[in-house]
């Protein structure tokens, strides 16, 4: 079947849920992708963050079929050999005493929001059903029913409700509000340490930090969203290392799963986590052999090959030659590491089309914003290829 072919198949029988460019992928490895025409593409989405380590890293590849060929599923009703080992080493490299493993990114939100609620009943003294978690204008942390009843964007919002209550939104990047809105209520701060989907906006140089403080000050939890910058994204393990401002819930997911698996977790402390009881929270297929296995071998490879250090120096490289670019369209350049958004004048569609074309897939993101996010096994030849066909588009 050709291109034209599986884009009517998708089309005719799937829900119009996506927007995606018109390629049909079949394969993949490392930056590279192809299409059932045969064409080589650099991957410059890295599935929003998902394929950190590149496709089908051989690492992962062979944590995934070892554990396939022996064990697949137990649905956390009896333990097994993957689990407390994953546990183990995942808060070993995050600095945290406890985790909490689920599936997809907005499970692991979801779950971060029952443990703010609770441990603000049992540990802060909050009232019953009177907690309140504060957010930012332009997050993105998922699409289930309560997740956007706390998003700005209608996209995402309109005729979903009625809204889940109990929380209160203010600006990014000001500390200033996120004092003001905090009352006896508040259990929580919620926020991204980058905007990701509101257009890769990166907050001012101290901004966690003092978040931490206002926090600390009032008894609130800190709870950084790092689905998407966690992992070595922007060129730290975490980003919230930039401003030294460690969080008391950190989200993780996306890259967990090591571009093959879906994997998510939520990190804390002891206290925060007692929250949970057997039988009050759970998910089948969370923590099961698979994604455990996955997500160990995801995790050491990104500490063993260095992805921190790629992430950062050739994110800081494509930044400084985009920026030489001087082309009329952009209007702005921002990011950290490799999560990069180049803001233009205009839509953002029709650039990310001439940059398929030219064999780059990058996706726009908030209509006038190209988010180009490779793999962090990208080289710096890769990098320069990539640059000549991104100054041809961005110049014409």
């Amino acid at each position: 079947m050709n291109t034209r072919q599986h884009i009517d198949l998708a089309q005719a029988y799937s829900a119009h849920n996506y927007l995606p460019l018109p390629v049909v992928l079949e394969s993949g490895e490392g930056v590279w992708v192809r299409d059932v025409e045969g064409k080589e593409y650099l991957d410059m989405l890295s599935s929003y963050s998902a394929l950190n380590q590149g496709h089908r890293h051989p690492r992962i590849i062979k944590a995934l079929n070892d554990q396939v060929g022996r064990l697949c599923l137990t649905s956390r009703a009896f333990h097994h050999d993957q689990f407390g080992l994953f546990c183990q080493e995942i808060t070993g490299a995050t600095g945290f005493e406890q985790v909490l493993p689920m599936n997809t990114g907005a499970e692991a939100v979801e779950t971060a929001i029952k443990a703010a609620r609770k441990w603000g009943y049992e540990k802060k003294g909050v009232e019953p059903d009177r907690a309140e978690i504060i957010v930012c204008l332009g997050n993105f942390h998922g699409r289930t029913t309560t997740i956007i009843s706390f998003s700005s964007d209608e996209l995402y919002r309109a005729g979903f409700g009625p809204y889940t209550p109990g929380f209160k939104m203010i600006p990014y990047n000001n500390p200033d509000a996120l004092e003001v809105a905090i009352t006896g209520n508040t259990v929580a701060f919620l926020v991204e340490p980058v905007q990701g989907e509101a257009g890769i906006n990166v907050p001012d140089a101290g901004y966690l930090a003092e978040c931490r403080h206002i926090c600390d000050d009032h008894n609130v939890l800190l709870m950084a969203d790092e689905i998407q910058t966690g992992l070595a994204r922007t060129g730290k393990l975490f980003c919230w290392e930039y401003d030294d401002a460690r969080p008391d819930v950190l989200i993780v997911g996306k890259a967990l799963g090591g571009g093959l698996f879906p994997v998510s977790a939520v990190l804390s402390s002891k206290a925060v986590m007692s929250a949970f009881v057997p039988g009050n929270h759970g998910s089948t297929f969370g923590g099961n052999p698979i994604a455990c296995a996955v997500a160990r071998e995801a995790v050491k490879v990104t500490l063993e090959e260095k992805l921190v250090e790629n992430s950062y120096e050739q994110g800081r490289y494509l930044r400084e030659e985009l920026g030489k670019l001087a082309s009329p369209h952009v209007k702005e350049i921002r990011g950290r590491g490799l999560l990069i958004g180049v803001e233009l004048h205009g839509p953002a569609r029709p650039f990310c089309e001439r940059l398929g074309e030219l064999g780059i897939l990058a996706k726009e993101t908030h209509g006038t914003v190209i988010r180009f996010a490779p793999p962090l096994v990208i080289t710096r030849e890769q990098v320069d290829w990539a640059l000549e066909r991104i100054a041809q588009v961005l110049k014409a």
